[in-house]
């Protein structure tokens, strides 16, 4: 897979995953627990994905360094 559409894909998650953040935040609303149950599987899949997204794209500030250095 092309590293740029990955790049989009995680980027996708981590604001899905900050605006759920907000909304907890703001609100006391937890969006994914509303939608997909609370704590349930896939709820549980979504965390673990913006979790490992979000890890991911720790990675994407050392790529724009080594950009700007070019």
């Amino acid at each position: 897979m092309n590293t740029k559409i990955l790049d989009n894909i995680l980027l996708a998650l981590v604001i899905i995953g900050a605006i759920n953040w907000g909304l907890i935040g703001f609100f006391r609303f937890d969006l994914i627990a509303f939608l997909f149950g609370n704590m349930s599987w896939l709820s549980r899949v979504i965390y673990a994905l913006v979790g490992i997204s979000g890890v991911y794209l720790i990675s994407a500030f050392g790529r724009i360094r080594s950009m700007k250095d070019a």
